[in-house]
């Protein structure tokens, strides 16, 4: 498991179906080493914290396996580093392969996994195709947000190593299968919700789904 790049970019005024949209979401390879700070990493702009930044959503990772599946459904589009808005492209960290609470020290930064990514409108502006963001939901391949346990460092190339796993078996992939799944799973939604880190949204979500189940 390592870092394939580091991405970062600045707000854009975007014209979208008839209005200016500001939108950090444009981000492109950087080199060397970059800052990872308490809710970010160092020049990145974070526009609208309600779906990116904050402690619960400081660091964004989506996996090359998941641009393998992406590039085989859109083989017209060019998918470089960044293109889905992540701050770290990664290989050999899918969902799936992931637990919530999951802790990884990767360069002097240590990481831990708290919840998958829910994709907003802005999505579908990144590529140009406002139908995106339900063929990225109906595929289920969320990438993961990270809290930042301890500040430090992190480039291209570095290892990610996990340190510590306080949940086996609650995989981010499950977080993102309960949310959208029609068929809920009360056990699975009840294990979730005994997990102290599940982020607030989840964990206000899954509660009202086990309620109604």
């Amino acid at each position: 498991m390592h870092i394939v790049s580091v991405n970062v970019g600045q707000p854009q005024a975007v014209q979208w179906k008839g209005r200016t949209i500001e939108t950090g979401i444009f981000k492109a390879p950087v080199a060397g080493p970059v800052a990872v700070l308490a809710d970010r990493l160092a020049g990145d702009a974070q526009v609208d914290r309600r779906v990116h930044g904050g402690p619960d959503k400081a660091v964004y990772a989506y996996d090359l396996a998941h641009y393998e599946f992406w590039q085989a459904q859109l083989p017209a589009t060019a998918l470089p580093p960044g293109i889905f808005g992540e701050n770290l492209t990664t290989s050999g960290l899918p969902d799936h392969a992931v637990c919530l609470g999951d802790t990884f020290a990767v360069g002097t930064a240590v990481l831990v996994a708290l919840q998958p990514r829910l994709p907003c409108v802005k999505l579908g502006l990144r590529f140009n195709d406002e139908h995106f963001v339900k063929q990225f939901q109906a595929a289920r391949r969320s990438g993961i947000y990270f809290g930042v346990r301890q500040p430090g460092q992190v480039q291209a190339g570095d290892a990610l190593v996990l340190v510590e796993r306080i949940a086996p078996g609650l995989t981010i992939q499950a977080i993102t299968d309960q949310y959208y799944c029609p068929d809920k799973q009360a056990d699975e939604l009840a294990a979730l919700l005994a997990q102290p880190l599940l982020p607030a949204f989840f964990r206000d979500s899954f509660q009202r789904m086990l309620q109604a189940s």
